[in-house]
């Protein structure tokens, strides 16, 4: 006798297992659900102020805004119209190309990586002045200009005022030649904020006009902000000078700085000039005790504008924070 009859599954009952259990294993089984969607919009930027800085460009600033996943960039409005776009860096920006004597409203909207954006800024206000096509006349340096360490991230910086035939439209401040804020003329002081802690910061103030003419540098002021708990004492080298002379045909920049605290010895420094890696100071034996001096060669012809600052390896192979830079122009 037979027995029971066995019923096997058909070819394409088969096929029908293994696509599903392929698409289970491809797939997941579910088990691993993607990332939910970023939704999140940054924080409102606050802080936003604006001036004009010539007949037909004003100077927007804003602090930083806040983001769930990190704000990837900002845009700035002028009355809806986006006019600008920065890096998430950047919190700073000169709008250009307006027209002299006219009223101005600008907003500034945070962005995510995910194209979020953030709720307008409060709106801010500013007029551009009249225009002064044969002013070529720069402003004089802003003087006198003095400061105070706030804490680990910020300082306040004042000057005397400077003077200009037709007027001064704001004053703009270089850290390093590099411009981080600037306020209104009828102004000679502000806050620096964002800064970093235990670092060392070289300000200067520049005056200009509406006819973007801008004055020389003001006095240099360095400023070292406070560290914070586990940062450990400041490795910048301290007491920076430089001074340029010329002898026999041959120009040099002579330097001269102090040693910073590193617990060992420092052997070794890295010299920038005008913000570039210049060469690297070595002794091949225990540098001397205090002061240290250093002549650098140049070629540029005399009255050549250098700019010059240096940091020190420390025992541990690491570099050290830069020092204060200096400014010295070449003499022939």
């Amino acid at each position: 006798m037979r027995g029971p009859a066995v019923q096997r599954p058909t070819v394409c009952a088969v096929l029908a297992c293994s696509l599903l259990l392929f698409a289970t294993t491809a797939c997941g089984g579910g088990s691993h659900a993607a990332p939910p969607a970023d939704r999140s919009r940054p924080s409102t930027p606050a802080g936003v102020t604006a001036q004009a800085g010539s007949a037909t460009s004003v100077h927007v600033m804003w602090s930083p805004s806040t983001d769930d996943r990190g704000v990837a960039g900002y845009e700035v409005y002028e009355k809806g119209k986006k006019v600008r776009a920065v890096a998430a860096e950047t919190t700073m920006v000169d709008v250009d190309r307006l027209a002299p004597s006219h009223a101005y409203a600008f907003t500034v909207r945070a962005r995510d990586s995910a194209g979020n954006l953030s709720a307008p800024s409060a709106a801010v206000s500013a007029r551009t002045p009249a225009p002064t096509p044969d002013d070529r006349t720069p402003p004089t340096s802003p003087t006198a200009l003095r400061g105070k360490v706030v804490g680990a991230r910020s300082v306040t910086l004042s000057w005397a005022r400077a003077k200009d035939a037709v007027g001064v439209t704001s004053y703009d401040i270089y850290q390093e030649d590099s411009r981080i804020h600037s306020v209104r003329g009828s102004e000679t002081g502000t806050r620096i904020d964002g800064l970093r802690p235990g670092t060392v910061y070289t300000f200067t103030v520049r005056a200009r006009d509406a006819g973007e003419n801008s004055s020389k540098d003001s006095n240099s002021l360095d400023l070292t902000t406070a560290s914070v708990p586990g940062s450990g004492p400041s490795t910048a080298p301290t007491g920076l000078t430089a001074t340029a002379r010329a002898q026999g045909g041959e120009r040099t920049l002579e330097l001269r700085w102090t040693q910073p605290r590193t617990g060992g010895e420092v052997k070794e420094y890295q010299l920038y000039l005008n913000g570039r890696f210049a060469t690297t100071i070595a002794w091949g034996a225990p540098p001397p005790p205090g002061p240290v001096t250093y002549t650098l060669t140049v070629t540029e012809p005399p009255g050549t504008r250098y700019t010059v600052k240096l940091r020190a390896k420390l025992p541990d192979g690491k570099w050290g924070d830069f020092s204060a830079q200096r400014t010295v122009v070449g003499v022939g």
